[in-house]
């Protein structure tokens, strides 16, 4: 009787709920992994949660999104935050129709009122991006206020082309003192209307398809990111006339487990009567202070460590990124630490600096280069980075072509 009740124990306790719980263990860390809390009928976004950055102060709220318990066919996204330094609410009402399952398409409208960071470009076919912390938000202080109303269609043309086209009419609020001056009239405030096409090439995808869903096996390397925008003006209301053309590819070479190097090239072209808002930074992530320690904050991922904020802006500009990744030291399964090897250039210029009222700043095109190292995951995901500025742009003061800084790596 005791042999049969300890096998029969042994059986029930065998199958299948251990394996059920590991299952729903690993959706809840990749979920928390992109950034979601999920629930039954939405998931809580948790890239509003907490963020901190020169003009805000702290920014905290929460974003939601239906999930496909919700709908398969529908989706709703939205956030609310709060600024504590410019005691300011912001918010998206957004939302979505599938009106093809098979090509992803997706017909979405949204109305945002938030800020932007001047100088800085998004391409609509990126993908979602989430860091647990956002190290070169701390240090932005140049922003402008946006009313955003858009509408927007997303489709994939096949696994290896992603594509998405947007209009959008926005009324432009810089936050610091500024005029853009064009033919004769200083414009401090403005909208603007805007139509993009935005396509991502992933030409080394593979793909299998199961249970009549398709599904990427493999994320393959170079991608290459494509984008145009014009400027409308006079239709909604738009002010100015201007193009931008913008171009990124993204490269890995070697096994990511072991050594391997990652090149990042981005370019981009604007042309027309085109405010500072909507120019190019060439990402800078240091602070205008005099001493090294008082600079000392968090490294970007991809990001020029000497290049101080507001110092380059341009109209036509080029960077390059390399990164080399020595295999990690083993000291022990828990704890390996890994040195990167790194070297940026920039390279831009700008045609009409004199259009630009109430702000000083240089151009790139004598081309910039930093190079250094990181010391990544020596404790709990921190490391160390040190980057050397040098060429056409050092500086007088060895100092100021220092930047020395914390790493943040972490993943689930």
């Amino acid at each position: 009787m005791g042999t049969t009740l300890v096998q029969a124990q042994s059986f029930n306790e065998e199958p299948v709920e251990p394996k059920q719980d590991s299952l729903n263990k690993r959706k809840l860390l990749k979920s928390l992994g992109n950034g979601y809390l999920p629930s039954k009928y939405f998931d809580a976004d948790l890239r509003y949660l907490i963020k901190y950055n020169q003009y805000e102060g702290v920014r905290t709220g929460l974003g939601v999104v239906t999930n496909n318990a919700f709908s398969e066919r529908y989706r709703l996204n939205s956030y609310a935050v709060y600024g504590f330094r410019d005691h300011r609410f912001k918010y998206s009402l957004g939302g979505g129709i599938r009106l093809a399952e098979q090509t992803n398409t997706w017909l979405n409208l949204a109305y945002t009122d938030d800020l932007q960071e001047t100088g800085s470009t998004k391409f609509l076919t990126d993908k979602r991006f989430f860091q647990f912390f956002e190290p070169r938000l701390l240090n932005i202080s140049l922003f402008h206020k946006h009313i955003t109303k858009s509408i927007a269609l997303e489709h994939e043309i096949s696994h290896k082309w992603l594509a998405e086209t947007e209009l959008t009419t926005s009324k432009i609020d810089p936050t610091y003192a500024y005029g853009f001056n064009v033919n004769g009239n200083s414009y401090q405030n403005f909208d603007i209307t805007s139509a993009k096409i935005a396509l991502q090439w992933s030409p080394f995808n593979t793909l299998k398809t199961a249970e009549n869903k398709k599904q990427i096996t493999h994320e393959g390397y170079p991608k290459f990111s494509f984008q145009y925008t014009k400027s409308l003006k006079n239709v909604l209301g738009g002010d100015f006339n201007f193009s931008k053309l913008d171009f990124r590819t993204l490269c890995y070479i070697g096994d990511k487990k072991n050594a391997f190097s990652e090149l990042t090239i981005v370019s981009g072209l604007a042309f027309g009567e085109i405010p500072l808002t909507h120019l190019y930074h060439a990402y800078p992530n240091n602070i205008t202070k005099e001493k090294i320690l008082q600079r000392f904050s968090v490294a970007g991922l991809n990001s020029f460590e000497t290049m101080f904020f507001n110092e380059f802006f341009s109209d036509r500009f080029t960077t390059f990124q390399f990164k080399h990744f020595l295999k990690p030291f083993n000291i022990s399964k828990s704890y390996q630490p890994q040195l990167v090897l790194i070297t940026r250039y920039a390279i831009g210029d700008m045609k009409f600096p004199e259009r630009h009222e109430n702000i000083t700043f240089d151009s790139l095109e004598k081309g910039y280069t930093e190079s250094g190292f990181e010391l990544n995951k020596l404790l709990f995901g921190f490391g160390l980075s040190f980057t050397y500025r040098y060429g056409a742009y050092h500086l007088p003061s060895i100092d100021d072509n220092v930047a020395f800084k914390f790493t943040f790596n972490i993943s689930l």
